[in-house]
């Protein structure tokens, strides 16, 4: 297993950006015969809100769980941004979700374009992240997990107005402003389910004493009216790593067993 901390300038920040890359090593006797594009399974996997690209690998064995599965990993910092093309022009969901995987594709042999071998998660933030980018592009991912995932976004501006303004927009007055808006993943998944798209495999959880339980019951919900497939698991659990480093080996297990 090979890691790389990459930095690269992103044309849809506009700035050079920070990407931590966990790498597939090859059986010896594929390196021997020069196998070097022989395609394997990425995960791309978000941080939550108050954390940066190196947190997956300083919290968790997400190497080692990398090494159990044979596949890659790629942890991009996305800020305080909430993977949104945000209103002060800093597009982060148009990086994570376009460009970023075709800089990564482009200096890492083997990281395959085709729907089969991508995968997208997130913690917190980074649930919501990823659950927004398979809904928007089911066609190119066929897994989506999320940890404690923060699904409800219109209500966050009864926390900092300001600061989700200039993610969103800052013309928004009231959260449900953003009601049916691309940034309301309840009703993208509304839009997805009924598009007849193949959605992704979808995986999440929560824990019970986590203040996100609420809005991951009620999303569960939503997919049984949509009648969605998916897998849903709480447990004893609050926000933070302890149970985040024993649920993605879940999420994992649930994508690739």
């Amino acid at each position: 297993m090979a890691f790389f901390e990459m930095h690269c300038f992103s044309h849809a920040l506009n700035v050079e950006v920070a990407v931590n890359v966990i790498i597939p090593d090859k059986p010896k006797a594929e390196r021997d015969a020069g196998a070097i594009d022989k395609p394997f399974k990425t995960l791309y996997l978000l941080h939550g809100l108050s954390d940066d690209h190196t947190i997956w690998m300083r919290r968790t064995s997400i190497e080692r769980y990398a090494i159990e599965h044979k596949i890659a990993v790629v942890m991009p910092a996305g800020n305080r941004s909430w993977y949104s093309d945000t209103a002060y022009g800093a597009k982060y969901f148009t990086f994570v979700a376009e460009e970023l995987p075709k800089i990564c594709r482009s200096y890492f042999k083997g990281m395959s374009d085709k729907r089969e071998d991508n995968m997208v998660a997130g913690l917190s933030m980074g649930g919501y992240g990823a659950f927004k980018i398979g809904m928007t592009y089911p066609d190119r991912y066929f897994a989506c997990g999320s940890l404690s995932g923060a699904f409800d976004v219109l209500r966050l501006g009864k926390y900092n107005l300001a600061e989700w303004r200039g993610n969103w927009g800052y013309e928004l007055n009231e959260p449900e402003d953003l009601a049916g808006s691309p940034s309301d993943l309840f009703d993208l998944t509304k839009k997805a389910a009924k598009s007849g798209a193949e959605l992704p495999k979808l995986y999440f959880w929560c824990g019970t004493e986590d203040f996100l339980i609420k809005k991951n019951r009620e999303y569960k919900e939503l997919l049984d009216s949509l009648s969605v497939e998916y897998t849903y698991e709480e447990s004893e659990g609050d926000h933070s790593w302890k149970w985040w480093d024993m649920h993605i080996q879940d999420a994992l297990k649930c994508f690739l067993d």
